[in-house]
């Protein structure tokens, strides 16, 4: 059985069972956390440059940027979920 993919945007994905959290990048907590994980090698950037519009944090303690709407990607994570209670297809 294949994992579901969770797309995050530009052609990148992320293991959508691993995801814990996604939320906006406004608050100061939000900051803290993107400098804490940058320092400690585990902030993963795939904005490609752009502004970052979600951080999602994996069960492995990766936070990932993303270019893509926090509402978009939960619309996109909740449509994958909802996939596996009806066959996974």
């Amino acid at each position: 059985m294949y994992p579901k993919l969770l797309n995050i945007g530009f052609g990148n994905t992320v293991v959508a069972d691993r995801v814990i959290a996604i939320v906006t990048p406004d608050s100061a907590p939000m900051k803290r956390l993107r400098e804490e994980a940058k320092e400690a090698g585990r902030l993963i950037d795939t904005t490609h440059g752009r502004k970052t519009r979600a951080i999602i944090i994996t069960d492995s303690n990766h936070v990932i940027l993303s270019a893509i709407q926090a509402e978009t990607i939960a619309q996109r994570l909740s449509l994958n979920q909802g996939l596996k209670g009806r066959g996974g297809k």
